[in-house]
């Protein structure tokens, strides 16, 4: 005799069910105050008008300072046409949830920004001092370093960008300082039919090498590139889609080619100092009026002769062999390298109102994660940390 017993849960309820749980997620509106740049020679501006517009356009509010976009010939009236609140008041500036800016704070911003604020701008590790920090912390800043920010290849894009414009910008630099008559041997930076073309010497294949060299074949230079690494040299080679002359860096070769060169690129990078590939002998044995454009000065230099210049006295002579040595090459150029940068961060900002504010973007977006080192005051990054003796957590314990 069966016997059947009689549910109080139907069929359907009976059977696994999926979890629904509640997404909160609304799109944010951003708050983004951008101060003229004060630091020594800084002359760009984070965002042009065109990136304004899009982000007013998109229901932002973007107040900026009177004249921060002057240098790069970006006027107040463009920038108000486009939708941005201007003021002459620097503390209204620093006031906004988010200050967007080139340079990493001076003392006098650090002062005066707001607690509990979010600063995305450039950190530059070697010129920053332990104060920097201690100072942010107390304030229990949010701050993001624009160097260290990760795309979706695994890629450094505002590094990379502006490593193509100091490349690019290295050769047209040789050029002029080439030409000049009074130091240099007034040679034209090329090649011409029945004149032996001019010889380039590159030392680092990274992409400030990469495009370096890439400028010099257009003028038509011989140029020859250095690096202690096969693999960037196989690179560089593909990449330029070009027989050059490569060779990895060994004394014997690397004096040889800079006997005959008339210019020298150093673009050799570093973890803490960029090596010291061209000694102070080698120089001696250069051609006089040859022209050094040290482009690792930002990391001390890879040639033992330079000393850092500036943008108004960018050259000295040494043993009868020019020195360019200015820190911050992109600067010389600040409308193209302000487009650039603007060309980095406002999809980046667009993507953070979608998903919510900053605080969320961090949560799920690990590329933008890597650009964190201060999370409302908690130092977050390894290298700021061995670099200055500090204690310091990882991010995802904190944000998850």
């Amino acid at each position: 005799m069966s016997q059947t017993s009689s549910s109080p849960f139907t069929q359907s309820e009976l059977l696994p069910q999926e979890e629904m749980l509640e997404l909160s997620k609304t799109k944010g509106q951003l708050f983004i105050g951008i101060p003229k740049e004060i630091s020594y020679q800084e002359k760009r501006v984070c965002l042009t008008p065109d990136a304004v517009s899009a982000l007013t356009a998109n229901g932002h509010r973007v107040l900026i300072e009177k004249g921060a976009g002057n240098y790069a010939k970006f006027s107040d009236q463009d920038y108000s046409e486009a939708g941005a609140e201007i003021t002459n008041d620097k503390n209204k500036i620093f006031s906004c949830p988010i200050i967007l800016k080139v340079a990493p704070l001076c003392d006098e911003e650090l002062e005066i920004i707001h607690p509990q604020t979010t600063l995305i701008s450039a950190l530059q590790l070697k010129t920053r001092n332990k104060k920097y920090f201690q100072k942010l912390a107390e304030k229990r800043i949010t701050a993001l370093a624009f160097e260290f920010i990760k795309d979706e290849f695994g890629t450094y894009p505002a590094v990379r960008t502006l490593s193509e414009i100091a490349g690019s910008a290295s050769i047209l630099i040789a050029a002029e300082l080439l030409a000049k008559v009074d130091e240099a041997n007034g040679l034209m930076l090329g090649n011409i039919s029945g004149v032996p073309p001019t010889e380039v010497v590159i030392i680092g294949a990274g992409t400030v090498g990469e495009f370096a060299a890439k400028s010099a074949i257009g003028l038509g230079a011989s140029i020859k590139v250095f690096d202690s690494s096969i693999t960037r040299l196989r690179h560089l080679r593909e990449n330029l889609s070009h027989h050059i002359f490569t060779s990895t860096i060994q004394p014997k070769s690397l004096t040889k080619a800079l006997r005959r060169a008339d210019v020298v690129i150093g673009a050799v990078a570093g973890k803490n100092r960029s090596p010291i590939i061209v000694s102070e002998k080698m120089v001696q044995k250069m051609k006089k009026g040859a022209v050094i454009i040290d482009v690792s000065i930002d990391m001390g230099g890879c040639v033992e002769t330079s000393e850092i210049t500036n943008h108004n006295k960018p050259t000295k002579v040494i043993y009868d062999v020019i020195h360019y040595c200015v820190p911050n090459i992109p600067s010389r150029y600040p409308r193209t390298s302000s487009m650039s940068i603007s060309n980095i961060f406002t999809p980046y900002l667009l993507h953070i109102a979608e998903e919510g504010g900053i605080e969320n973007t961090l949560r799920y977006e690990k590329g933008l994660r890597n650009g964190l080192y201060l999370y409302h005051g908690i130092l977050t990054n390894k290298s700021v940390a061995n670099w200055f003796d500090m204690d310091y957590k990882d991010p995802n314990l904190l944000i998850f």
